[in-house]
C-alpha cells in the first residue's frame, strides 16, 4: 500500500471523475452520501450496499432502518429535518397503538408503516429482501442498484455493563444510554453476500465505505462480504482487488449524528478520524477527512489522505463531497 498523502482543505474540482461505485451505507451519514454520489453519476455506476445487522421485528413487521433511509433518502422522501423517516409524515397509527396500550418507543409514522406492512407480507410469502427492495425501488423511482448485505438475517446484540441489548434496544429505547463493552451479529457466520454484491464489486472501480458508524454500521456488511483483513474462516483467502475509500464520520472527536463517537470512548479509543482509519486498518487506499482534523494528516498510515469539508448540512453539500471524494478516487485508480 502506498504511503503518499495528498491534502487539500479547499478542493473544488473543475470536472468530475466518473468511475463505478460500490457504497457500503448505513444511518443517516450514509444516506446522504450515497444521495451525493447518486446527483453525480449515472444511475448504473452506483451500486449501494446496506447494512441490514439492525434490521428487526417490531408490531409484528420486519423493520429496516439502514435500508429504508437509504432509499427514503435516494427517492428523496426522506424527512429533511431528521434524515430518517418520511418526510411530511402523519403519526396517527402509532398514537392509537399508544392509546390502547400498545409499545410505542419506536416511533414508526403512517406511510412507513405501509413500508414494513408491504415488505412483511412478501417476505411471509417467500420473496427475498433484496427482491423486495428492488421492488420498492422501482416504485419509488430509484435507479441506482441498492441491495441489503444479505438476504439471511443478521441481528446487531450490543454488549453493555446492563447485559446485552438487541441494537434497536441499545439504540432507540435505550437512547444509547447503557456503556457499550463489544458487540456481536447474530447469524452472520452463515449469512451469505446478496446475489449480485460479488458482482457490483467486481465491476466497480472503487469501493467507497461512507461515514457510518463503523462498529455496528460497516463491521458487519465488510464481515458479510469478506471484506476485513481476516474474513470468516469459511471465505479465507477472498481479497478485494479494488481501491476502498472511507469518509470518517467522526469530525473533531465527535459524531454528527449517532452513538460511534461514545463507543469509541467506551471501548477505550478515543474517538477520532484517526481511530476510525486504524478500525479499517490495511483495507483503505484512501481515507477522506475533514478540514478540522486536517492536523491528524501526518499520524494516518492508510494511503493517500484528502483533507475536505465533509459536513452535508444540505442537499448540495452532498454532491460537493461526491465530486471531492470522485476525484479523489480517480488519483487512485
Amino acid at each position: 500500500m502506498t504511503s503518499q498523502k495528498t491534502s487539500n482543505s479547499t478542493h473544488s474540482p473543475s470536472s468530475t471523475v466518473h468511475s463505478r461505485i460500490v457504497a457500503l451505507a448505513g444511518g443517516v451519514g450514509g444516506a446522504k452520501l450515497a444521495h451525493g454520489l447518486a446527483q453525480i453519476l449515472p444511475p448504473e455506476d452506483l451500486t449501494v450496499i446496506v447494512n441490514t445487522g439492525d434490521d428487526f421485528e417490531h408490531l409484528g413487521l420486519n423493520i429496516c432502518p439502514d435500508l429504508d433511509t437509504v432509499c427514503y433518502t435516494l427517492a428523496g422522501l426522506a424527512n429533511p429535518e431528521t434524515g430518517w423517516g418520511r418526510q411530511n409524515e402523519t403519526w396517527n397509527v402509532i398514537a392509537n397503538i399508544e392509546r390502547l396500550g400498545g409499545v410505542s418507543w419506536f416511533r414508526l409514522g403512517d406511510q412507513d408503516f405501509a413500508t414494513h406492512i408491504e415488505r412483511t407480507r412478501r417476505l411471509k410469502e417467500g420473496e427475498p429482501l433484496s427482491q423486495v427492495t428492488k421492488e420498492f425501488c422501482a416504485a419509488w423511482g430509484i435507479k441506482q442498484t441498492v441491495l441489503p448485505m444479505s438476504d439471511s438475517p443478521v441481528r446487531t446484540i450490543v454488549d453493555t455493563d446492563e447485559g446485552e441489548l438487541a441494537f434497536q434496544e441499545y439504540f432507540v429505547h435505550r437512547h444509547c444510554g447503557p456503556r457499550v463493552k463489544g458487540f456481536r451479529f447474530d447469524g452472520i457466520e452463515g449469512a451469505q453476500p446478496v446475489v449480485g454484491a460479488a458482482e457490483a464489486i467486481e465491476a466497480a472501480d472503487a469501493v467507497v465505505i461512507c461515514p457510518s458508524n463503523p462498529w455496528v454500521s460497516v463491521d458487519p456488511i465488510l464481515r458479510v462480504l469478506a471484506l476485513t483483513p481476516t474474513p470468516l474462516p469459511e471465505r479465507e483467502g477472498q481479497k478485494i482487488n479494488k481501491p476502498v475509500v472511507a469518509v470518517s464520520p467522526i469530525i473533531g472527536g465527535k459524531t454528527v449524528k449517532g452513538p460511534a463517537a461514545k463507543m469509541y470512548a467506551e471501548l477505550g479509543i478515543e474517538p477520532s478520524a484517526l481511530a476510525v482509519a486504524e478500525h479499517y486498518h490495511d483495507l483503505l487506499a484512501g481515507f477522506v477527512l475533514d478540514n478540522q482534523d486536517k492536523q491528524l494528516s501526518d499520524n494516518l498510515k492508510t494511503g493517500k489522505i484528502l483533507v475536505t469539508d465533509t459536513l452535508m448540512n444540505s442537499t448540495a453539500d452532498r454532491a460537493r463531497l461526491a465530486k471531492d471524494l470522485l476525484q479523489f478516487v480517480g488519483s487512485l485508480l
